[in-house]
């Protein structure tokens, strides 16, 4: 087993994987021997017989896993980007064995004694992690008795099984549903080099035809430009039948595991147990926000589908919307989407645009490393360098849609910053763009450029982070505050000195004109009741899932009746208007980590408004870049996240700003 890349840290710098010489065959060989070996470091710990002390305890624990990290990493981040029938299959094989060795780390009596025995260091983040350290053994049932560890373990087991086989089963079922369409006249409205793209995407696929792949969300990007109604009305059927015949069940039990798991910890439903931990600290405040919020979005929104029915001559449906509603944004503002996109290719929004704006905010370089090698072709490695050329990390960009990837945009990592592990960051954003088949650069739209700049927000969270300790760094931050740094950073994108470095027209290179971009920025609280209630809706889904007692959730049987039931009891009920994602195909809360904390993207908005105005109020942005690195990106969860945002913004945060950008001033907020 010595020439098994994975049982060492790699040699090539910041640790990248060596991809070029991994092989599933190499995780799969290495899995158990990481198990192992975390088992015997834990076990080190517990049987020292010296008294337990923050390096040998604590520091240990923190150290402890290095294989374990690099095999599981490898792992879920190519599931997640090239999977596999066979990566599925050791996937789904591996997932229980790792709940379980996980319990059995936060269950040892022996080691969460010697943690409650250490005396922590006075520096805050130690202090921090301590805290932090105890409330994790406790909510993972280190107090339990004997007959509950068994139970919680079985249950985490369990839940993580149906997690994986959730998404594995989404994946499936979007590919399976790509609309093929036998004859390209459908697809008017999109260009040209979208329907070879389409018609390459059949012949990948050993089918006759054009094939348009389904996106995550309900409404597809395509029923915007689509002229065909029965072409819109085939994406966005196709997309609403994901998960209905293989997800139902799995997300009934997850939900009932979930209400299960909360009341043996100690709380009253899941969303209570997870939003302790969260900004919003209670369920009742999420709660209050969504429903604050939903009835004047819902007003917004309704007037909106009036509007665009009186362009299209006819009350509109669902599908019909977002085509319409496109044409009323175009008529008002006088922005041609597919015109439009030729000011943003996509090299130059990343190279010029969002780049750029994190040198003239933070001082950073990002140059290419074409001396490195990514995991799947398309995948480009660059490295975050400081103003005096010292290295901070790699980042990893993931933009080329494949069959094998799964839908949405992220951030993750591969390697962690850690100044006790003296690691730097490794961290991919990833996103599925159709490329040109060609070879040319693929033209943005206007959501796609925001998507490139908002994860990019998440890799400066990860690439910034300096903190000691593995456990705090980075994006390892309540789901409420992780979307904060991301958000903010979508702002950039059509800042005017921003925009204007990077938004040149792709035959010409002329500068994006000035009467085109201030359309632009008019335009952007256009739409705003549709995408607020969608988002809403979503949210309130999540929320009233993960509100109900075991025994509220046992009685629970039919999904679609459960969802209109909380729409309405939200006072979210808006003809023709679908949630941005319904339960069987919400992989966020039962694919992902974001069970009961969906709404975390608004929380974290409220933020990022009021934040941005800080930003615009400041007299020098390299100044600014640097406060908000120092107070924000660097600390990860190193520091109270109220403490954080009150030190750079001077008091609280203030809602009215996002109240402004939703078009919802005047809501009154409980």
């Amino acid at each position: 087993m010595t020439s098994n890349p994975l049982l060492a840290p790699s040699t090539l710098p910041y640790q990248l994987p060596d991809f070029a010489n991994i092989r599933l065959e190499h995780a799969v060989e290495a899995f158990e021997p990481a198990l192992a070996e975390q088992r015997a470091e834990i076990t080190a710990i517990t049987a020292n017989p010296e008294a337990a002390s923050w390096e040998n305890t604590v520091e240990a624990l923190e150290a402890s896993g290095a294989m374990l990290d690099r095999v599981t990493a490898w792992l879920f981040n190519l599931q997640g980007t090239d999977s596999t029938d066979e990566l599925d299959a050791e996937i789904s094989r591996m997932v229980p064995l790792l709940s379980a060795h996980s319990d059995a780390i936060y269950q040892d009596e022996a080691l969460y004694e010697r943690l409650r025995a250490v005396e922590p260091p006075a520096d805050p983040e130690a202090q921090r992690l301590h805290e932090l350290l105890l409330r994790r053994f406790t909510r993972r049932g280190a107090d339990l008795d004997t007959a509950g560890k068994a139970r919680l373990a079985e249950i985490n087991q369990r839940l993580s099984s149906l997690s994986e086989s959730f998404g594995r089963q989404l994946l499936a079922d979007t590919r399976e549903l790509a609309v093929l369409f036998d004859d390209p006249a459908p697809l008017a409205g999109l260009s040209e080099s979208r329907i070879a793209s389409a018609k390459a995407a059949a012949e990948e696929a050993g089918k006759e035809g054009w094939l348009i792949p389904i996106e995550l969300p309900t409404v597809q990007s395509d029923q915007l430009v689509l002229s065909s109604p029965e072409a819109r009305a085939a994406l966005y059927e196709a997309s609403q039948r994901r998960g209905l015949d293989n997800n139902r069940e799995n997300l009934l039990e997850q939900v009932r595991l979930r209400a299960e798991r909360a009341q043996l910890l100690g709380f009253d439903t899941h969303a209570d147990y997870v939003i302790a931990e969260e900004t919003a600290g209670t369920a009742d405040a999420a709660r209050q926000l969504l429903f604050d919020l939903a009835p004047a979005a819902a007003a917004n929104a309704d007037a909106e589908r009036k509007l665009a029915g009186e362009l299209a001559g006819a009350d509109l449906g669902g599908a019909d919307w977002p085509y319409w509603q496109a044409k009323v944004r175009e008529r008002d503002f006088s922005l041609d989407e597919e015109e439009l996109s030729k000011y943003f290719p996509l090299d130059r929004v990343l190279a010029d645009g969002v780049f750029h704006a994190a040198t003239v905010l933070y001082g950073i370089q990002v140059v290419p490393r074409a001396d490195l090698a990514g995991y799947s072709e398309g995948v480009s490695v660059w490295e975050v360098l400081e103003a005096d050329g010292t290295g901070l990390g790699l980042l990893l960009t993931d933009y080329r849609a494949r069959p094998a990837k799964r839908g949405g945009a992220w951030m993750s990592s591969f390697v962690r910053q850690s100044g006790l592990l003296g690691t730097r960051p490794v961290v991919v954003n990833v996103m599925g763009i159709t490329h040109p088949v060609d070879g040319s650069q693929p033209l943005l739209t206007i959501d796609q450029v925001t998507t490139v700049f908002h994860e990019f927000g998440h890799a400066l969270h990860g690439l910034l982070s300096d903190v000691r300790y593995p456990t705090l760094a980075g994006t390892n931050v309540p789901r409420d505050w992780v979307e904060f740094p991301s958000q903010i950073n979508e702002n950039w994108a059509f800042e005017p000195d921003i925009v204007r470095n990077y938004a040149r027209h792709v035959d010409t290179g002329e500068v994006i004109p000035q009467e085109l971009l201030d359309a632009i920025v008019a335009s952007r609280q256009f739409g705003q009741g549709f995408a607020t209630s969608e988002y809403l809706a979503a949210a309130i889904i999540d929320l009233a899932w993960h509100s109900l007692t075991p025994a509220q959730a046992a009685a629970v049987s039919d999904i679609e009746e459960f969802e209109q039931q909380a729409l309405e009891e939200a006072g979210l009920i808006v003809d023709e208007l679908s949630p941005r994602y319904r339960s069987t195909y919400f992989n966020h809360i039962f694919g992902g980590g974001y069970s009961a904390g969906y709404y975390s993207y608004l929380w974290a908005e409220a933020l990022d408004a009021d934040g941005f105005d800080w930003f615009r109020e400041a007299g020098d942005l390299r100044e600014a870049g640097q406060e908000f690195r120092e107070h924000i990106l660097s600390r990860g969860a190193s520091v109270d996240y109220t403490d954080a945002f009150r030190a750079l913004r001077g008091r609280d945060k203030d809602v009215t700003p996002l109240l402004n950008r939703r078009g919802l001033a005047g809501v009154s907020l409980g």
